[in-house]
């Protein structure tokens, strides 16, 4: 299967219907992963290959942003989970952390009235001590704004890790143990998947990171247990929803097993 290669930096504000149908690959039926990670990584990259600062590989990532969620949606995913802002990002310099706060808040709230129009689902992972509250006060508002629609669940990973994560639902599970709701010794792992940030949504099927690297950067360690990798190789201002179809057909024709055997 061949796919385009397009100038996603040259995008705005993808329009539904969201591209010509005939470019959008037609998948097996129930073959299409039901939850999609993307660890969106190489702005920084990016424009510096441009001699560009960093925080303009930033600003070039937004189209390609809404382009990949559009693209998910005509592939068919139900919940896609984007790695906004990690937990580890506040070791990068002041100035920056407050551009992608800033960012993050800003497109939040100039985007909310498109992803509603698409059927977006807003939700939010994370934790709020640190988070600025102009941050969480915009997903506040577009999660209330968007949480009866149902075409896809996007998922702002935003001072999110994997780690803190688990150590949060730990915490969780000891303060029921202590006030004696639960038992200490019946501590197991479903009871761990029901005290996770959106314990509602499924494991993750497949998770994509782009620019090359090769690791998951704390990024979904207990719902992506089971994940398909793809490590892209392009910067991610220069992916989009093509590059998403691309790992979409390489997940489908991968063995999965769970662990088992197939016969």
């Amino acid at each position: 299967m061949s796919f385009e290669q397009v100038d996603y930096t040259s995008l705005d504000i993808p329009a539904a219907p969201f591209s010509d149908r005939s470019r959008i690959p037609e998948f097996p039926k129930g073959a299409v992963p039901q939850h999609v990670g993307v660890i969106m990584d190489g702005n920084g990259r990016w424009a510096k290959q441009r001699g560009l600062e960093r925080t303009k590989g930033h600003q070039a990532a937004e189209p390609v942003v809404f382009d990949t969620i559009a693209g998910a949606i005509e592939a068919g995913v139900r919940y896609l989970s984007l790695y906004t802002f990690s937990t580890e990002n506040w070791k990068r310099s002041p100035s920056e952390v407050r551009f992608l706060m800033g960012f993050s808040r800003d497109i939040i709230h100039r985007r909310v009235a498109q992803m509603d129009e698409w059927g977006v689902r807003v939700r939010w992972s994370g934790r709020r001590p640190k988070l600025w509250k102009s941050v969480i006060d915009e997903l506040d508002v577009a999660m209330e704004r968007t949480r009866n629609n149902s075409v896809i669940d996007v998922v702002f990973c935003i001072n999110y890790g994997g780690r803190a994560e688990i150590a949060d639902a730990a915490s969780a599970i000891a303060k029921e143990v202590a006030s004696g709701k639960i038992k200490g010794g019946r501590v197991t792992e479903k009871m761990i998947a029901e005290h996770l940030y959106n314990p509602d949504i499924p494991d993750c099927d497949l998770v994509i990171r782009t620019s090359g690297e090769q690791r998951t950067s704390n990024f979904l360690p207990w719902e992506a247990a089971y994940s398909e990798l793809d490590f892209v190789d392009e910067l991610f201002p220069d992916c989009g929803r093509d590059v998403l179809w691309r790992s979409i057909d390489d997940y489908i024709h991968r063995d999965r097993r769970f662990g088992g055997v197939k016969s």
